[in-house]
């Protein structure tokens, strides 16, 4: 008899697995943010700020963009009510942060409230983006020379292309052309996916890399390889007493790409093409 009373109802729906996997996936992001917080204080807000992370997800936000999420929630839920969007405000309006940093918090919550039907007027913070240091040749190098031959590997790859380290994180072994040395490169940040044609050099150590790292996704998740960078160039610069290699960010690998495409070439709309950028307002940036 088949209705309400049947006690084998079958399989769940695919649905089912699919929303399963997708909150197992925002748990793990949401614990990986943890801080020195209060337990009572995370476990108030927990489910809440893990459905956003669902809602971000199931709108195509990446993995890096949930992770920012989830920290600016937690960031914001240790000093003020997530419920209050008043209270919110105040705290944000009285932090000693950068507009900047205000702006990414803003970011974080404005999710919140559209995931929990919260109204509220998001504050706008003016700030100009700073134009970052541009590393040197020789200080790049002294960095990635000091590394492991995994990461000189991946580190030399992205000064080589220009590529965010997520957008080399996601690229799979069926991307790389190991023979010729290139790299097709799906895009992140609404970036738009190119390929890259390798250095002679630069191919064969990633077809030595890819003879010892064999999985399908071969490259590391992108906050490993910011880990990695972090210790040995802090540790370099401890070594040879230069303190300014720790003002280097791995991301300035991109910079120093960009920046040096344009001074080699005068070409804005080239360096627009390899950055993968949708608007050459964002290349412009670079020609400063």
């Amino acid at each position: 008899m088949w209705g309400r009373w049947d006690l084998n109802p079958g399989p769940p729906a695919p649905q089912a697995g699919i929303l399963d996997h997708s909150r197992q996936n925002c748990t793990k992001i949401h614990r990986f943010c943890k801080l020195d917080d209060d337990p009572a204080q995370s476990s108030k807000y927990e489910d809440l700020i893990i459905n956003t992370l669902i809602k971000a997800q199931n709108s195509g936000k990446a993995k890096n963009t949930l992770i920012s999420i989830s920290h600016s929630l937690r960031q914001i839920s240790k000093h003020a009510d997530l419920m209050n969007p008043e209270e919110v405000k105040t705290y944000l309006a009285h932090l000693n942060v950068s507009n900047a940093t205000k702006t990414k918090l803003c970011f974080g919550y404005n999710w919140f409230c559209k995931t929990n039907s919260i109204q509220w007027e998001k504050p706008k913070y003016k700030w100009e983006r700073k134009i970052p240091l541009i590393p040197t040749t020789e200080n790049i190098d002294k960095i990635i020379s000091a590394s492991s031959r995994k990461y000189a590997t991946i580190f030399t790859i992205l000064k080589e292309t220009g590529l965010e380290a997520h957008e080399l994180a996601t690229t799979q072994r069926k991307d790389i052309d190991a023979q010729n040395g290139i790299i097709n490169a799906q895009g992140c940040k609404g970036h738009n996916s190119r390929s890259f044609k390798l250095k002679q050099q630069t191919a064969e150590m990633l077809r030595s890399y890819l003879t010892e790292h064999t999985t399908n996704n071969p490259f590391p998740n992108s906050h490993a390889m910011g880990e990695a960078w972090r210790k040995t160039r802090d540790r370099l610069a401890k070594n040879l007493n230069e303190p300014q290699l720790k003002n280097i960010p791995m991301r300035n690998l991109r910079h120093y790409y960009a920046t040096t495409l344009y001074d080699k070439t005068k070409d804005i709309l080239l360096v627009k093409q390899r950055l993968g950028h949708k608007k050459i307002e964002t290349t412009m940036f670079y020609t400063n």
